[in-house]
């Protein structure tokens, strides 16, 4: 008989297929610019017929990225984009009816797919000035919480842990038998990490993308890192040759070409140092730790902005609703300078 998963029936989605190609697009933290023209170029070069024709081979790549991390390929899974590696983490260890503690509001796929598969998802929410509090997210966890899913840094706060909070987080994670999953998608736009974590302990997982600072969102490849005895668990959930070839070999060219990474990195750095120096000097309050966003507060409707911003500028950015003291706000993704300068000039002219 026909049947339909009442779970997939009630869950709500929401899917923008938008054309955003004629855009400066600074609303869902991609690097607006992308990679440099010429090193694509060179990339494609490479590009074979039987690259084409063949199923993508993922031990070369997973040895390549192993060695830039400073470890051995069982501690790594490669998925088709993070979104895919939270997902099967959610699926291998949490349950029926199991209990997921999160921040809120953060990474909405959390959520989903902890309604896809009838997982009971725990919201900590923010403190009114947008920081969070390591007792809330502590307090929200007993003895029948299965996973944690903490961000560092989080999208779209922006905030961050220092060691002796995560310490703190871990050590009552483990005497409650709590998996930990840490979401690092924005780990290069903020050098700390918890990595060591996943490589060294059990049931602790990072998963990083390589959408963000390495600017490949259109390729879709990401990676968990974990302990091998449950890394081999999140395996059992991809599908043959989950990857495909053109992102292994962007991403091995990123990761092996001299500079590169850091190039990056110093240009965003510059148009968030940009950025932040012209909302100061207009009055602007922002906020954002780390990560490549920010919320910023306007002078005037913020829905508003984003609006004209799309309609007359072709600037695409985002508007959020009664986000603590900063009530209804926008925010922004973080570019090379001359994209903020861009961002800027439009702002300016909107926002009065």
């Amino acid at each position: 008989m026909y049947y339909l998963n009442q779970k997939i029936e009630n869950l709500v989605r929401i899917f923008d297929q938008n054309e955003r190609k004629s855009y400066l697009r600074l609303d869902l933290n991609e690097n607006p610019g992308g990679l440099p023209e010429e090193f694509v170029n060179g990339v494609l070069g490479d590009v074979t017929p039987q690259l084409i024709a063949q199923y993508p081979e993922t031990l070369h790549f997973t040895e390549v990225l192993a060695q830039y991390l400073g470890t051995d390929i069982q501690h790594l899974c490669l998925v088709n984009g993070s979104a895919e590696g939270i997902r099967y983490i959610i699926q291998a260890f949490t349950s029926e009816n199991g209990k997921i503690v999160g921040v809120v509001p953060s990474y909405f796929m959390f959520q989903v797919y902890s309604e896809m598969y009838g997982r009971n998802f725990i919201k900590v929410p923010y403190n009114k000035d947008l920081t969070m509090s390591i007792e809330n997210i502590i307090t929200q966890l007993t003895d029948d919480t299965q996973l944690l899913i903490l961000l560092n840094p989080n999208n779209p706060m922006g905030n961050v842990y220092t060691d002796e909070e995560f310490k703190t987080i871990m050590q009552v994670c483990k005497e409650k038998q709590i998996t930990v999953l840490i979401d690092e998608a924005y780990h290069y736009f903020y050098p700390k990490t918890f990595i060591q974590y996943a490589l060294n302990e059990r049931h602790v997982f990072v998963t990083r993308t390589f959408s963000k600072l390495f600017s490949m969102a259109g390729c879709r490849l990401g990676y968990v890192v974990g302990h091998p005895d449950d890394i081999k668990y999140v395996q059992k959930f991809c599908t043959p040759h989950n990857t495909n070839a053109f992102a292994m070999l962007f991403a091995e060219r990123i990761l092996t070409t001299p500079g590169m990474v850091e190039s990056l990195v110093r240009k965003f750095q510059e148009g968030r140092s940009y950025l932040i120096s012209e909302l100061d000097d207009r009055g602007y309050h922002h906020k954002g730790e780390a990560g490549n966003f920010l919320f910023i507060e306007p002078k005037t409707k913020a829905q508003t902005i984003v609006e004209r911003m799309k309609n007359e500028k072709k600037i695409l950015i985002k508007a959020y609703e009664n986000v603590g003291e900063f009530g209804d706000c926008l925010r922004v993704s973080i570019g090379e300078k001359k994209y903020m300068q861009q961002f800027m000039v439009a702002l300016l002219e909107l926002d009065k």
